[in-house]
């Protein structure tokens, strides 16, 4: 194998790919990029199992020549070494050329690096899907959906499916959900799909997602999904993106959400995120993050933490709107914080049924986000 490849679409492409690279693999190849050469354009793979990452460069891309291939072949790179080294190469080409037992040369310029390659015949096999089923979805919308619930996902790998995001399609209605137990975020989207198109119970782990996201560019493209028996595969331009889906069955929790409220307030979403991040500092030194929400009786609210080792934080707002009940009520001021920063909305409508029912959060202006934080029961 000998070509000549451009280092800006080399490195753009090793970036994208070595985000399935096992850190710690089992096995060596599993810590590798595979190159693979053909006259049509270099492909590169990385794979952990769990999720796989294919980006291809081709030969020529409107009108710019990409890479110049002498012999075609295959061989695989520790991902590690070859991310850091081809970032720093000198020149803007690079010449790669693969002897026996795959000793790989590496010239840029005045550098000659000798590396030690791997059998690519050892690499895994990508997931073969039948693309008989897939959808489109714009990828600024997928990064935001994305975005607005892996934050509510478990980070206890004891209950896997809790780590992962339930994707639902029906009726061209796409639904995330994910929840720890503790609080749970929904969103919802309309998605451009035949009528009876409808899956059920696709869980896709948070943290492969969080991958996933990086690699949508920030122009409004779309992204191609195809989601098979146990995977689902994501085509975003020349990169394909592999998940595994998580094995087991997502608990329902259509019957969580509350739908009437005996208290509701409506405030304005930047006031109340910075109120209870002041008084998030206070909790968090008392290593509880409890912060409380009182009604008065002038129809204020008050937001307030306290701390033994420092005292006590107290601010009171206006709600543009108070219904119901007064309220007392304890809440993880974290899990708030990590809800009022994704929602996009002025203004967010919070329901209450009680001190120890759970809080609905919500965006007054459109339907798509909800989220339940479930109280905390305090003393005092």
């Amino acid at each position: 194998m000998k070509l000549t490849i451009s280092k800006h679409e080399l490195n753009e492409a090793i970036q994208q790919v070595s985000k399935a690279a096992s850190s710690r693999p089992t096995i060596p190849i599993l810590g590798g990029i595979k190159i693979e050469v053909t006259h049509q354009g270099v492909t590169l793979t990385a794979s952990d199992t769990d999720i796989s990452i294919q980006s291809f460069i081709p030969v020529e891309r409107d009108g710019v020549v990409n890479a110049h291939v002498d012999k075609p072949g295959n061989v695989v790179l520790p991902a590690k070494f070859f991310v850091e080294i081809v970032k720093k190469l000198p020149s803007d080409n690079v010449e790669i050329e693969v002897g026996s037992h795959f000793q790989t040369s590496i010239r840029s310029g005045s550098t000659d690096i000798q590396m030690v390659g791997l059998d690519p015949e050892e690499f895994p096999i990508l997931p073969s899907i039948e693309e008989n089923e897939l959808f489109q979805m714009p990828g600024d919308l997928l990064k935001s959906m994305i975005r607005q619930t892996v934050l509510a996902a478990s980070t206890n790998e004891q209950t896997p499916i809790l780590t992962g995001v339930l994707w639902g399609l029906h009726e061209q209605q796409l639904k995330f959900v994910a929840t720890d137990r503790h609080r749970l975020a929904s969103r919802t989207a309309h998605a451009e799909t035949a009528m009876d198109y409808r899956f059920h119970n696709v869980v896709i782990a948070a943290k492969t997602l969080n991958e996933l996201s990086k690699l949508i560019p920030e122009q409004n493209g779309l992204v191609d999904i195809v989601v098979a028996d146990n995977q689902v595969l994501f085509k975003i331009g020349n990169v394909l993106f592999y998940t595994r889906m998580l094995d087991g069955t997502y608990p329902d929790t259509s019957k969580i959400i509350p739908q009437q409220f005996k208290t509701e307030l409506v405030l304005d979403t930047k006031k109340v995120t910075d109120a209870i991040d002041r008084a998030y500092l206070m909790s968090r030194e008392e290593k509880t993050n409890i912060v409380r929400l009182t009604t008065l009786e002038d129809g204020t609210i008050e937001i307030s933490s306290s701390s033994t080792e420092l005292g006590r934080v107290t601010e009171q707002l206006e709600p543009s709107q108070f219904t119901g009940d007064p309220l007392r009520i304890a809440f993880n001021s974290k899990y708030m914080l990590d809800v009022l920063k994704v929602i996009d909305s002025e203004n967010i409508s919070l329901g209450f049924n009680g001190a120890m029912s759970p809080i609905v959060i919500k965006p007054t202006d459109h339907a798509y986000n909800t989220y339940v934080i479930l109280p905390y029961r305090t003393t005092g």
